[in-house]
């Protein structure tokens, strides 16, 4: 089964390809949007045309009380290991559509890229798995591993319905192995493996003073003011080294290795600029480590929104009677969110001033994951990125959260090799999302290549 067939077939339908992309594309599959549910249902009745038509076996529309879940699967190479794929066809909104360019549900090609929501994320990268399975099916009727697939239609909202789906379904989902393509190369033709993905603690301080608000000419002085005291404790969450000062914060971080650290050196990163197309003077953080260090491979603490008083235009003397403020933590291997969210919120109410009333709020939160550099599927991933990008892949960890890669491991006792073929630069989330079309035919190699490779075809 180690024929050219399946890569030569790639290359005759690729034009077919992009266009049953656009037209996933088309379809405004929103999750987070009611309106819109007859919308997600198209998208997973579209994937579920798509599985039987490429000739993928037990194929079914597995209903949740929110989106439904695409299921198929191809389970013919004895001996031979199993990859679970994994990916979403649910996107953010499209808001605010007047900073679009073009319509975000009319895919637009410009140059090599095409402009839609979900291009993307996900659409176009979990699409270039579905393509690579069709040219082993209808070249050689095999693939040389056994193959289940999972597109889900809740990613954006948080997958609430894929973790109960995975218990539930753990025996029919057993794998060795999961594929993600949900990340980004580290830059244009420099293909990469995210290897490590940061958790996730996000929580929410509300500080209350008086019973209303007062006039600050009258009251101001006397009385505690809720955004004086919540600024107050905000300043000391972080000491001048740029350390998080939470008691107990880094007892479990597993640290950078001096492997991993050569790793980082050696990432072909341009510090001016990243100040450049950011519109920095500087970058600041955590004393003795690298920005790349900093932003995906250290835990952090930043508060992502804050409220309180007057926010209309011109001038209004009051002394408000709250004041509120969403704060994130990034977390690293051996941190619990759990566990940080307690000390984060006994030590935010060890900071709270007298004249004041705290609560503190656990939105939610994700365990962080690293898949070992040397297990066989990052072995046939790195070889079938170099044998398609003709250059050796990069290893990075990234600074975001995939909740759902740490909820594979835990259920399913399966790794998850991301193989990301997106950019940095393809605004996923905002308006103008884009998608590189060569990287599309490339990931389908890709995806194609590594197949093979770790069937040993």
């Amino acid at each position: 089964m180690s024929s050219n067939r399946p890569n030569l077939y790639i290359d005759a339908n690729i034009d077919r390809f992009k266009e049953e992309l656009f037209a996933l594309l088309r379809i405004p599959s929103v999750s987070t949007d009611s309106r819109r549910k007859g919308d997600v249902r198209a998208a997973a009745d579209f994937l579920e045309s798509q599985f039987k038509s490429i000739g993928l076996e037990n194929v079914r529309v597995f209903e949740t009380p929110g989106h439904p879940i695409v299921y198929g699967d191809f389970l013919h190479a004895p001996g031979k290991p199993t990859v679970l794929v994994y990916g979403h066809y649910d996107v953010q909104p499209a808001e605010p559509l007047e900073l679009w360019t073009h319509p975000a549900f009319e895919p637009t090609v410009v140059g090599d890229d095409v402009y839609a929501r979900g291009a993307s994320d996900d659409k176009g990268q979990a699409y270039i798995h579905v393509k690579a399975i069709e040219s082993w099916l209808q070249t050689e009727g095999s693939i040389p591993v056994n193959v289940k697939i999972i597109l889900e239609g809740e990613e954006e909202i948080g997958s609430p319905n894929l973790i109960p789906f995975l218990e539930e379904h753990r025996g029919r989902l057993a794998c060795d192995m999961v594929l993600v393509s949900d990340t980004s190369m580290f830059d244009k033709d420099v293909p990469s493996i995210t290897y490590g993905l940061r958790g996730l603690a996000y929580m929410q301080v509300e500080v209350t003073g008086a019973n209303r608000d007062l006039h600050s000419g009258v009251y101001g002085g006397a009385v505690a003011n809720p955004i004086n005291a919540l600024a107050g404790i905000i300043a000391q969450l972080k000491d001048e080294q740029g350390r998080i000062a939470i008691p107990g914060f880094y007892d479990d971080v597993a640290d950078l290795t001096p492997a991993e650290r050569e790793a980082y050196a050696k990432l072909p990163f341009d510090e001016d600029r990243y100040k450049r197309e950011l519109g920095l003077h500087d970058v600041t953080g955590e004393t003795g480590y690298s920005t790349l260090e900093r932003a995906s491979a250290r835990p952090t603490l930043d508060c992502n929104g804050i409220w309180g008083g007057y926010q209309g235009e011109g001038a209004k003397t009051v002394l408000p009677g709250k004041a509120a403020a969403k704060i994130s933590m990034r977390l690293v291997p051996n941190q619990d969110p759990h566990v940080i969210a307690r000390r984060f919120i006994d030590h935010v109410r060890s900071l709270a001033p007298e004249g004041v009333t705290l609560e503190v709020h656990e939105h939610h939160g994700g365990m962080p994951a690293v898949t070992p550099l040397d297990s066989d599927g990052m072995k046939a991933a790195a070889q079938a990125f170099a044998e398609v990008y003709g250059k050796e892949p990069l290893f990075t960890r990234e600074g975001g959260s995939i909740p759902i890669v740490a909820a594979f491991k835990r259920i399913l006792a399966a790794d998850t090799i991301l193989m990301g073929f997106g950019l940095n630069s393809d605004a996923i989330h905002a308006p103008n999302e884009k998608f590189s079309l060569t990287d599309f035919r490339r990931g389908i190699h890709t995806s194609a290549s590594f197949f093979r490779i770790l069937g040993g075809a």
